[in-house]
């Protein structure tokens, strides 16, 4: 387990593949965390030294390596196998306190930026535009997220995890 003297707001992750769940749902409550997919954990040690990101893991030999030992590499053994439980050790054992829901792209990590109505209006369907009076974008892959289905199931998500209560409507 790890104890952090930074600021939660500062926190950032890097999940390996045994964790993808939990990476998305640390992005729907606004935590900077890449999801690495490759199985060099070499690799991904470089990008967290480099980046200042926490591991997240359930892969035990990331535990033996000298970095982690010696301080240098801070990694958290997610234990859990269900991502609800997961994401309800990373916050206990962080102590993470601090969220901002649907403030990160899902798929690029990217901080989404509010956009007025009329700068969507053609790139969101006519019946979005009629509904929906905020919207966000993503600066990387120009997703447009807005308040529909897509962000109903997604608060439903946070809810079923019991995160329901960061939600400002």
């Amino acid at each position: 387990m790890l104890a952090m003297s930074k600021e939660t707001t500062e926190i950032k992750f890097i999940a390996d593949n045994n964790v993808g769940k939990l990476a998305k749902l640390l992005r729907m409550l606004g935590y900077d965390t890449l999801f690495f997919s490759q199985r060099d954990d070499n690799e991904m040690i470089r990008i967290a030294l480099k980046e200042s990101r926490v591991i997240l893991t359930r892969d035990t030999q990331i535990m033996e390596r000298r970095l982690v030992q010696d301080g240098k590499l801070k990694v958290i053994l997610i234990r859990q196998d269900n991502p609800k439980a997961q994401l309800h050790e990373t916050i206990r054992t962080l102590n993470l306190q601090y969220f901002r829901p649907f403030s990160l792209c899902l798929e690029c990590n990217q901080a989404l930026i509010s956009r007025k109505k009329e700068e969507v209006q053609n790139l969101v369907p006519v019946r979005v535009l009629n509904r929906q009076s905020r919207y966000t974008e993503c600066p990387l892959c120009h997703r447009i997220y807005w308040e529909g289905t897509h962000w109903q199931a997604m608060v439903k998500k946070l809810e079923d995890v019991g995160m329901g209560n960061v939600i400002s409507y």
